[in-house]
């Protein structure tokens, strides 16, 4: 219709490369953990790309891609095949990348991300293997620009993870990244590190008018090192491409590059379709074949899944959405959560109140303090045990809860248990009625302005009085016990 305005949506697809946890390398014998050595000391002819090798398939590459698969509910393939994808480019030695073109090991899977909406299915097209090629650092000086080539990372394990194009907003994108890490450390594939290169985002993305199928031209964004950058990128592309299409551009299929620092993307390369690679079957390694029985074993050894976890915690804790998909976002710290809870006897009820202490604590004060000190949950000196002894000693009446964070973080910095910790600290409140009425009268006798405000109307002279009573009794009053008895005393009259 002439003169019709018409709005635009984002169409996103993720590829997503990981390095996967094993010893050595995809086809060789080398070590996989080129980062802890010095440049160009672990390679091979095999790995180094020399005529007449033979590359020889890790079995265990091939289990992580399965079990990946299996958690991402795809169709494992019978039999799978490597090809060769042919690019010049100096990381690249031998002139071609062993991947996986028509025969993936894995495909048709699926992935769930959270929108205002609800939650959306985003299809995963496929899982394969490949190798990763060399490492290029590029360096200048005062006698120019040039490059660096670490042969090392060249043949280190690499899984791929492929989406349709089904996400609609960085923020999808964002979560999807999110959902796909947590669940590649559950099941021990890769460590899916961004900030070290274990974990790798490439984005396609193009725009389209609201309704239609058809996809626009397609911009794949790279050089993303962290979710942020990736989320920036994306709301940036999104953003350009819209102004684009405003004023009559065309939006030319492209590789961008994505420039941190300026909060933008920039123009690369001409974007390559499949074709341009000259993919064609591995010639050295036939197809192998995949075992029923093998699949099943594999996907019985797979731990319970993030999701399946938070629904549990839901059901079973009644935590909230939020704190049981904080808890589970980490394997580590919901096996942690799960330890400090002990052994789940107890009514129901006792033990939806203990998951909250303990999860109160785990995302307050604990997820802090480990952040500031740069601490794994696995490396905390805090035994699980002692979450619940605290939050005892809390409802007991013997810490306040200002008295509880203290002792938590020296908890936290000595390893002490709770009581031991208190103890060492002086932290002891005082719940003896006889004298914390001592503190209160003496905190009365000196405050006679508030005690006029008080009966003049102003309730809030009461917190100001209870606070001169945790002054006088150094913070170790029981709070909700002077509260009630500097009531009680201003409720008395001036005679009392």
């Amino acid at each position: 219709m002439s003169g019709q305005i018409l709005e635009y949506e984002a169409v996103i697809g993720l590829e997503v490369h990981a390095q996967l946890r094993i010893k050595s390398k995809m086809f060789c014998s080398c070590s996989a953990a080129y980062q802890e050595l010095e440049p160009n000391t672990d390679v091979c002819p095999v790995c180094m790309g020399m005529p007449g090798v033979l590359p020889v398939p890790n079995r265990k590459a091939v289990e992580y891609v399965v079990r990946t698969g299996l958690a991402l509910g795809c169709t494992i393939a019978d039999v799978s095949k490597f090809d060769r994808k042919n690019y010049p480019y100096p990381d690249l030695m031998k002139g071609y990348q062993i991947s996986q073109f028509d025969r993936p090991i894995a495909s048709n899977g699926h992935l769930d991300v959270e929108t205002e909406a609800g939650a959306r299915t985003i299809r995963v097209e496929r899982v394969h293997l490949e190798e990763d090629v060399s490492k290029l650092m590029h360096r200048s000086d005062g006698t120019g620009s040039y490059s660096l080539l670490d042969i090392n990372r060249a043949g280190v394990p690499l899984m791929e993870v492929v989406s349709h194009p089904d996400m609609r907003s960085a923020d999808e994108a964002r979560d999807y990244l999110t959902k796909l890490r947590s669940i590649f450390r559950y099941i021990g594939v890769s460590t899916a590190n961004m900030e070290e290169g274990s974990f790798r985002c490439d984005a396609n993305i193009s725009i389209r008018p609201v309704g239609d199928e058809e996809l626009g031209p397609k911009v794949e964004v790279k050089n993303m090192n962290s979710f942020r950058g990736v989320h920036g990128a994306l709301l940036y592309e999104i953003e350009r491409q819209n102004k684009a299409v405003r004023v009559g551009e065309r939006i030319v299929q492209e590789t961008r590059g994505w420039a941190d620092e300026k909060g933008t993307t920039f123009s690369q390369r001409s974007k390559e379709e499949a074709n341009d690679y000259r993919y064609f079957s591995e010639p050295d390694i036939p197809p192998f074949a995949i075992s029923r029985t093998w699949v099943e074993e594999v996907g019985s050894s797979l731990p319970e899944l993030p999701v399946a976890r938070k629904l549990r915690y839901e059901s079973d804790y009644g935590l909230s959405p939020y704190d049981a998909g904080l808890l589970t976002g980490s394997r580590d710290l919901a096996d942690y959560f799960e330890k400090a809870l002990g052994d789940g006897t107890g009514s129901q009820g006792e033990r939806a109140k203990a998951a909250k202490s303990v999860s109160n604590w785990l995302l307050g004060e604990f997820t802090r303090l480990l952040s500031e000190s740069d601490t794994a949950v696995t490396e905390t000196k805090v035994q699980p045990g002692q979450i619940l002894k605290l939050q005892t000693l809390v409802d007991g009446g013997t810490l306040s809860s200002s008295m509880a964070k203290t002792v938590f973080i020296d908890m936290f910095e000595t390893g002490r248990p709770a009581a031991e910790s208190a103890s060492a600290l002086g932290m002891e409140q005082i719940s003896d009625t006889s004298a914390v009425q001592a503190a209160v009268d003496e905190a009365i006798a000196a405050n006679s302005k508030a005690v006029a405000d008080y009966r003049a109307g102003k309730d809030s002279a009461v917190k100001f009085l209870v606070g001169q009573v945790m002054r006088v009794t150094r913070g170790k009053a029981n709070p909700k016990l002077a509260t009630e008895l500097v009531r009680k005393r201003l409720d008395s009259g001036p005679d009392a």
